[in-house]
């Protein structure tokens, strides 16, 4: 069956940095790939390549068996992101962030079905209908958060990604976090790629597991397999040692 995602190769590099050096990946349609590794190792800029937002130097990327094509828009269709800060735009209201995509472009709706859709998909995240019209600075973390993933999912789209999705957060915030995640990629039957540290989160989240490390993915496999990997670089990073094949920054 033909991969959802597919990274062949990919290399990326800033002047002398090489970020990205063959990076190989597969994600099944449905499936929720965790990417994990440590700082500065090439995750965000995976994601970024796949959006578009970076050419790569050399590799191919392929979304269902294809390359992007001329029709940008019709591309970043596909995609729905919970970014790490939440990137609400604080000069609107809740439901014109959660519908922002179907306010304008080749989403477009109208005004107020667009709002009716934003309502239900903030219900959909646990949050009530009179934060529709609250401003993001009247909202706990908790709840931007909230507001995030409903604006990720509001145009239904077939890929999600997710940034650090519970940075910072309680840890109790997080489990509910990581919860709704799980569930709305089931339901949905959508495709995710999550970057994240937070192992609460890999174990709550992830079908699959992959770790870059030096631009390059070191191991990948099933959740199931993570503690009993064998690989050193993954034990060494799940364990939190100093000692090992990664070099701590010192």
């Amino acid at each position: 069956m033909t991969p959802k995602i597919e990274l062949k190769n990919v290399h990326k590099a800033f002047g002398p940095k090489k970020v990205l050096q063959g990076v190989n990946l597969s994600i099944a349609k449905g499936e929720s790939m965790v990417i994990i590794g440590g700082s500065g190792t090439g995750k965000s800029v995976t994601i970024k390549a796949i959006l578009g937002l970076i050419t790569p130097d050399s590799g191919e990327i392929l979304i269902d068996g294809k390359h992007q094509g001329k029709d940008r828009d019709a591309f970043l269709a596909q995609f729905g992101m919970l970014f790490q800060g939440g990137a609400l735009f604080d000069s609107m209201h809740v439901w014109q962030n959660v519908a922002f995509r179907l306010l304008r472009g080749s989403l477009k709706r109208p005004k107020a079905e667009a709002r009716e859709i934003a309502i239900e998909k903030l219900r959909r995240v646990g949050l009530k209908p009179d934060v529709a019209d609250l401003f993001p600075a009247e909202l706990s973390g908790g709840m931007q958060k909230r507001v995030g993933l409903a604006r990720a999912i509001a145009a239904e789209p077939q890929i999600i990604f997710f940034d650090e999705p519970t940075t910072g957060l309680d840890p109790i915030m997080s489990g509910v976090i990581n919860e709704l995640i799980r569930e709305i990629v089931v339901e949905m039957g959508a495709t995710a790629m999550t970057i994240t540290h937070d192992m609460s989160s890999v174990r709550a989240i992830a079908d699959k597991v992959a770790m870059i490390h030096e631009g390059i993915v070191q191991w990948t496999g099933p959740i199931a397999n993570l503690e009993t990997s064998g690989d050193p670089y993954l034990d060494q990073f799940l364990n939190g040692r100093a000692e090992g094949p990664i070099e701590a920054v010192r």
